[in-house]
């Protein structure tokens, strides 16, 4: 029997993405490779805990959760999260930045400067600009700022940055263009907090880290995985947790997120995709501003 793994997600390093393994084994992805695997038959997905620490039930979790965290887990993780805005005494100088993931899609969000440009490769940014450097909470209130005067998100639904992959704008000046306009616009407010220093518009193109040039349109996406099923296919692009890959049943991607908390072994030759997978979902009409295993 082949020995299962546990994955931990994929993760952004300075020679591009790989898989993360429990016990630090990783597994580079470069274009072309082939990423095949299939879930241990009989097995269950069980929570991957929280903040470093297993979680002490081994709680089981379904299959579409891209957190694979039970619930007590997952109240504990987030209640360590900048994101869910419960910590106010990190020391930390943080960036305010724009991020753009297709026509008529930017948001505003920050990050630790210490993380550099980590942030934005996890959540499949396009291109992006720095806006501003400064204390964690006058981060926090130039973010609310930009929401509240301008209209622009912090958030964006995967779904969203998945559908238009594949249609980008050709040209990287065409890509930057939305993210200038609105650091314009946004230097020009008055209400920054005085503690947050304003950073030059200088966008960073993500198309060729990604390997989004001439990317076929995908034709579904995978929902969960079960036991006993398989992913089997050729890696085209990758772009925050997402793999674009070619298979037997045209471009599919899947969210490694799906991949925590179930045991993974590597697949036969000759496999296809064998897990639910459904067809890649339209985008919402833009508004607002945006008036060993493989």
């Amino acid at each position: 029997m082949a020995q299962a793994w546990k994955c931990s997600g994929l993760r952004w390093t300075g020679g591009g993405p790989v898989l993360a393994w429990d016990g630090g084994r990783r597994s580079a992805l470069t274009w072309g490779k082939r990423v095949a695997f299939r879930v241990a038959d009989g097995g269950v997905r069980t929570c991957v805990g929280a903040r470093g620490h297993m979680c002490p039930v081994r709680a089981a979790v379904p299959g579409r959760s891209t957190g694979a965290r039970c619930e007590e887990c997952a109240r504990l993780d987030r209640a360590h999260s900048v994101a869910a805005d419960t910590i106010a005494d990190d020391p930390r100088p943080y960036h305010v930045y724009l991020a753009w993931f297709g026509p008529g899609m930017v948001k505003v969000g920050i990050t630790a400067e210490e993380r550099g440009s980590a942030r934005l490769l996890e959540q499949g940014a396009v291109c992006f600009s720095w806006l501003g450097l400064g204390p964690l909470m006058a981060a926090r209130r130039t973010e609310e700022l930009l929401r509240a005067a301008l209209r622009v998100p912090d958030r964006i639904p995967y779904g969203e940055k998945r559908a238009v992959r594949s249609r980008l704008p050709a040209s990287a000046a065409e890509r930057a263009a939305e993210v200038e306009a609105l650091h314009g616009r946004a230097c020009a407010l008055t209400a920054w907090p005085e503690s947050l220093r304003r950073e030059p518009c200088q966008v960073v193109d993500h198309v060729g880290v990604f390997g989004l040039t001439d990317l076929p349109a995908a034709a579904g996406e995978v929902t969960e995985l079960a036991a006993g099923s398989g992913v089997n296919g050729k890696l085209l692009a990758a772009a925050g947790p997402d793999l674009h890959l070619a298979t037997g049943r045209g471009v599919v991607v899947l969210d490694t997120r799906l991949m925590t908390g179930w045991d993974i072994v590597p697949s036969g030759e000759g496999e296809d995709v064998t897990v639910p997978v459904r067809e890649v979902r339209g985008v919402r009409e833009a508004g607002g501003v945006q008036d060993g295993l493989f």
